[in-house]
């Protein structure tokens, strides 16, 4: 029988008294934590790998249990209705989160996955190299025009919104909002969440939905047979009487931004840095190209872009030593397990030659990132040519870190190409 505490084993009082335990509260972490969680989710991982937080909830650090519950979703749901209630209430972002694909569970999320997996099919992707070329050229002919400049806002954060909003097929002119709104919706994500950043979230949410019925509106009005980008293949979609309308509809789009723009600006911005701190590897690199496929997935690894995610318990259920109660909420920390030396040897240390990699920054099983392959091809683009295009790239300062647990980027990166 599984006893009233939500976790034995590992933190067992018993257990505990016999060692000094590493320990994290989300809802109070300090400001070193943000720099670098990674000699915390060492500890954690090494000490108590199956950490009983302070508000009930399980954290896994370790790589096999957190590959585990990616592989199982009837024992580990993804649904956020329970979860999210208590942080958004009755409002748009509880609306919205619960409504996207990630935050769910079959039989919504296998309509939705479908319908986003055709609208993201390598038809409609393949093409798409070309014009994420051109677009990157563009950007790294602006920053050789300025010498100085800061990767994230004139480069990193500027690629998937514009690739993402292409692939709608929203107006350039009308793409300005669209990284605000996406920062203020994920935002809420984060643990501790305030007042203010739950009041711009809804406001986004707000915001974002009336501008896509209107959008989509004309866009239904407007669509052409021979149309193909992703909203025309959404609009169209039907599946066993399934099709996509209305919020469900807006939710979604507003998803593919999200999704698609806040991992894959951290993606090119951490690669930066790693590769500019990492020399050897860098010059590793320049010597053969041919690394960069290998140099993005290490960094998908080594600074995840998403490092935590969540599920429900459904049973009751065994992790290692530990037992956990049914309905416990598990955080997986996607940072911690893949430094896990059990899976990585020598999990610290920078290694674009690192084979095999099988990381999980793109998570697992069912809800494995739709959008995987756009994020990859725009990072490896992207990454490959601003080294290529300038050889003296260095940094212009110190980058500073976005003080969030979930989602790991930069805010600001100076770098000048001389």
């Amino acid at each position: 029988m599984i006893p009233d505490a939500a976790v034995t084993g590992y933190n067992h009082p018993a257990m505990l008294a016999k060692r000094t335990t590493a320990a994290i509260d989300f809802a109070d972490l300090p400001a070193a934590f943000y720099d670098d969680p990674y000699p915390t989710y060492a500890r954690l991982r090494r000490e108590t790998p199956v950490y009983r937080c302070p508000d009930g909830s399980v954290l896994l650090t370790r790589y096999e249990d957190c590959y585990q519950v990616y592989r199982d979703p009837v024992l580990y749901s993804s649904d956020k209705h329970r979860q999210f209630k208590p942080q958004f209430g009755d409002s748009l972002l509880f609306e919205h989160h619960t409504t996207s694909l990630v935050f769910n569970d079959p039989p919504l999320h296998t309509q939705v996955r479908r319908a986003i997996g055709n609208a993201l099919s390598a038809r409609v992707i393949g093409p798409l190299a070309g014009d994420v070329a051109t677009l990157v050229e563009r950007l790294l002919d602006r920053i050789d025009e300025l010498g100085r400049f800061d990767g994230i806002a004139d480069f990193a954060s500027a690629i998937p919104v514009e690739v993402i909003g292409n692939l709608l097929q929203i107006p350039p002119s009308e793409r300005a909002p669209l990284r605000r709104w996406s920062l203020a919706i994920l935002g809420a994500l984060e643990v501790g969440l305030t007042r203010r950043q739950l009041a711009e979230g809804n406001e986004a949410v707000a915001d974002f939905l009336a501008y896509l019925e209107q959008f989509i509106a004309h866009r239904r009005r407007h669509l052409k047979p021979n149309d193909d980008d992703v909203l025309a293949r959404l609009l169209r979609w039907e599946s066993d009487g399934f099709r996509l309308t209305g919020p469900t509809l807006y939710h979604q789009c507003i998803f593919i931004l999200n999704a698609g723009h806040e991992t894959t600006t951290n993606l090119i911005g951490n690669a930066i840095v790693a590769l500019l701190q990492h020399p050897e590897q860098l010059r590793a690199l320049r010597r053969d190209p041919q690394f960069i496929d290998g140099a993005v997935e290490e960094v998908l690894r080594f600074e995840s872009p998403n490092q935590l995610g969540n599920r429900l318990t459904t049973d009751a259920v065994q992790l290692g030593d530990a037992a956990i109660a049914a309905g416990t909420v598990l955080t997986l920390c996607i940072g911690a397990a893949n430094r896990d030396p059990e899976k990585f040897p020598a999990p610290d240390r920078f290694d674009i030659a690192r084979t095999p990699n099988e990381h999980l920054a793109f998570g697992g099983g069912i809800h494995t990132c739709a959008g995987l392959a756009v994020a990859r091809l725009e990072g490896t683009i992207a990454i490959r040519r601003i080294f290529e295009r300038f050889p003296q790239l260095r940094l212009d300062g110190t980058p500073e870190r976005g003080r969030r647990a979930r989602f790991r980027g930069l805010t600001c990166l100076p770098l000048v190409t001389q």
